[in-house]
């Protein structure tokens, strides 16, 4: 582990600072549509997570057809 300088639990951050990071989430709120990668990732996932599940339905009962015809 590399050892940090610097006071214990003080940090700073420019992009905080020049409210950067601020209008970034306001503009994601506002698209609807989250600017960063992990947020893109858990949006598509919870939106095809139920979407998955009634394929794999609809493809049963369509293989259950298929064996039962």
């Amino acid at each position: 582990m590399s050892k940090r300088s610097g006071i214990p639990g003080l940090s700073f951050s420019l992009r905080r600072a020049l409210g950067i990071s601020a209008a970034q989430a306001r503009l994601s709120r506002k698209i609807g549509i989250p600017l960063s990668r992990s947020g893109r990732q858990r949006k598509v996932g919870r939106e095809l997570g139920c979407g998955v599940l009634l394929a794999a339905i609809g493809a049963g009962a369509a293989l259950l057809r298929i064996l039962a015809g």
